[in-house]
């Protein structure tokens, strides 16, 4: 039973999240021969405050670049 984790920093649309869901389990299917039904995705958005890039948290990079244009 393949289990995938997308961890994004952002929201996504649920048509997003089927587009993603469908590639994935059609990329498992083929590269692994598992099938589609057997494939778990769970999609965590994790907002950009609680997500950090080495020491700058993600929402202070993006107020940064708001300042910065």
């Amino acid at each position: 039973m393949p289990y995938i984790n997308v961890k994004i920093a952002s929201k996504l649309t649920i048509e997003q999240k089927r587009t993603i869901a469908k590639e994935f389990s059609e990329t498992i299917e083929r590269v692994a021969n598992k099938p589609k039904p057997s494939c778990y995705i769970v999609f965590d958005e994790i907002l950009r405050e609680n997500w950090a890039k080495g020491e700058t948290i993600l929402s202070d990079q993006d107020a940064a670049k708001q300042r910065d244009s």
